[in-house]
């Protein structure tokens, strides 16, 4: 923390401007000594200076400074920001030229990392950054913005602060049982208020499956035999021909993938290699890979041609997905039936026809309907949507709830007291208010240079 970093904050390649970014006690100071025009430890903070950047005599770049004093900058720190030149060779020579005049090359996401550890944001909100730059749709970028601005951080906070009220209660009973004026906490005084703690934490898990919805979109996979129609339904969903598609069985030996926003919603989806038995090494390989994504996806589209009938080794891997989301999508409806669709007991199937373009739009219908995609709060969605703090409140919640049974069969207070203050402490670390170093470099490592 006691380095100047500096890191280049707008993407490579040619561009109008390029904005080199400073941070630390001698942003300023070093800068200046590069810097032909005003004297930037003179002028006002949060002002913009016309000059040049130089090397000794020669002159690398014109440019714009921004000069940010602290504490009222990004990082809480003294900020410049250089505004060169688009294209690779001024922005990188000014770069150089910083790092030779004593700054050091940021880590990434090590501008963010010190916004967080000199208080100027929490944790989920440094988390919301790169949710922010990594958004692809207007509801996932919504919702970063509300983690921004520190809406979803409440919720924790909420949890916290009434937890910190019960530790402080059980705590005076126990130091100072003669104040007459003071609640006596009992285990019937005691049991709504973690009983409303439970309530309010299983409420927030419950919103929070929106929010991994809304971040991470729905991984899609498009299951079958080979010749179902499958590159054609990914086609047909995405309105461009990215799978090629033939007559000759096996033409897909490798996913294709491609996006589409369902309402907000991003679906991931994936066409993958036609299940088969196979002698073909490649083809084979294609077919452990389809395998192994029905597995992993949220939501399975299983396709199945309208004039064929089933075969066991279709029946089998139809018990398969029976755990999963999943849709049966029978294709080639304007051909003869063949298919055995009483077996199929009506159960999530939609019937399509890709070639005469029927029934797509059921079935983004009938994809909204299974995800209630429509219930989701789009105007304000405030969501924790990090698998991190959803496992360790799954966790907290689990521990609330021993709690809670604990009070019921009359346990002393004293003995729950160190239990909740635990948890308190645990809910902690999903803010930042409670942290280990290691999990923060992991964090913030994942970050962009510059952020």
């Amino acid at each position: 923390m006691e380095d100047t970093i500096c890191a280049i904050a707008t993407g490579g390649g040619v561009g109008a401007v390029s904005i080199i970014k400073v941070s630390g006690n001698d942003a300023i100071s070093i800068v200046n000594s590069i810097f032909k025009g005003k004297d930037l430890t003179k002028v006002a903070s949060h002002t913009i200076n016309y000059g040049f950047i130089v090397d000794k005599d020669e002159i690398i770049d014109e440019v714009l400074v921004s000069v940010m004093k602290a504490p009222k900058t990004f990082t809480r720190e003294d900020v410049v920001e250089i505004n060169t030149h688009g294209g690779y060779a001024a922005t990188n020579k000014v770069l150089e030229t910083l790092l030779l005049n004593g700054c050091r090359l940021a880590e990434p996401g090590e501008f963010t990392k010190r916004a967080f550890l000199n208080g100027r944001i929490d944790l989920l909100e440094a988390e919301a950054v790169m949710n922010i730059i990594d958004s692809k749709t207007d509801i996932q970028r919504k919702m970063a913005l509300n983690q921004i601005s520190g809406k979803t951080s409440n919720l924790i906070n909420d949890l916290r602060s009434d937890m910190v009220e019960i530790i402080s209660n059980i705590n005076v009973n126990i130091d100072y049982p003669e104040y007459d004026d003071v609640d006596i906490i009992t285990n019937e005084i005691l049991l709504p208020k973690i009983t409303n703690l439970k309530n309010r934490i299983e409420e927030i898990l419950k919103e929070s499956e929106n929010g991994k919805l809304i971040k991470d979109g729905i991984k899609t996979s498009i299951i079958g035999r080979p010749n179902v129609g499958k590159s054609s339904l990914l086609n047909a969903l995405l309105e461009e021909d990215k799978a090629i598609v033939t007559d000759i069985a096996g033409t897909t030996r490798d996913i294709v993938e491609g996006n589409i926003v369902l309402n907000g919603i991003l679906l991931n989806i994936i066409d993958t290699a036609g299940i088969r038995a196979t002698d073909n090494k490649i083809e084979a390989i294609g077919v452990e890979k389809s395998l192994k994504l029905m597995d992993e996806s949220d939501l399975v589209l299983f396709m199945l041609n309208n004039n064929e009938t089933l075969t066991d080794d279709i029946k089998e891997l139809l018990t398969k997905v029976k755990d999963k989301k999943y849709l049966i999508i029978i294709n080639k409806i304007d051909l003869d039936r063949k298919l055995d669709i009483d077996y199929l007991k009506q159960e999530n199937i939609v019937e399509i026809s890709v070639k005469e373009n029927i029934g797509i739009d059921d079935l983004k219908n009938k994809i909204i309907e299974l995800f209630n995609i429509e219930d989701i709060n789009m105007k304000d969605p405030t969501y924790l949507n990090n698998t991190k703090s959803i496992t360790i409140l799954k966790n907290c919640l689990k521990r609330v709830a021993d709690i809670e049974q604990s009070v019921k069969d009359n346990l002393p207070i004293d003995m729950l007291e160190m239990d909740i203050k635990s948890i308190w402490e645990e809910l902690g670390k999903i803010n930042g208010s409670t942290y280990e170093e290691e999990l923060l470099d992991e964090m913030f490592k994942r970050f962009c240079l510059g952020k």
